[in-house]
């Protein structure tokens, strides 16, 4: 059995290869979710007038790997406190973001959020949003597993 996650963490590149190396996870593809543009290109997202975010939808055997560590890996790859911004790239595309497909998710996503929010981990607010999953728009095949076509391991985490 196989089941879909998709997360928004900034620039898709180095999200994917961070879920490529996770034991359980069989495949990735990086695209474009959460906003209201159908069928966007990479041009579309960067203009940031879609409303689309940059995500990675995950495809995972949730015997060999749960949802939760997924969210561990989400959690620990990128700063879930700023607003439309990781690293050196801003703009609402590179918002934090967790796309739930079932209300299972859903409430271990929340769960996960509330659970860090109240660690003190971070001296800002937890800005990720937590919202059901709309189309996924897979990206241009250029950028599915860039950073493993070029053979670099990450991008500037």
């Amino acid at each position: 059995m196989q089941e879909i996650a998709t997360f928004g963490a900034g620039c898709f590149w180095g999200v994917e290869a961070a879920f490529q190396k996770v034991p359980g996870v069989i495949d990735t593809a990086v695209g474009y979710s959460g906003g209201e543009t159908e069928n966007p290109t990479y041009k579309d997202v960067c203009t940031d007038e879609t409303g689309h975010a940059e995500v990675v939808q995950v495809t995972f055997d949730p015997a060999k790997v749960s949802y939760q560590q997924l969210l561990d890996v989400f959690w620990n790859l990128h700063d879930p406190t700023q607003v439309n911004r990781q690293g050196p790239d801003f703009g609402s595309q590179y918002r934090t973001a967790i796309f739930v497909h079932s209300p299972g998710q859903e409430a271990i996503a929340k769960k996960s959020r509330e659970a860090l929010e109240a660690s003190g981990k971070f001296k800002r607010p937890i800005a990720t949003e937590i919202t059901q999953a709309g189309t996924f728009y897979r990206a241009e095949e250029y950028h599915q597993k860039y950073l493993q076509k070029r053979g670099v391991a990450s991008c500037h985490f």
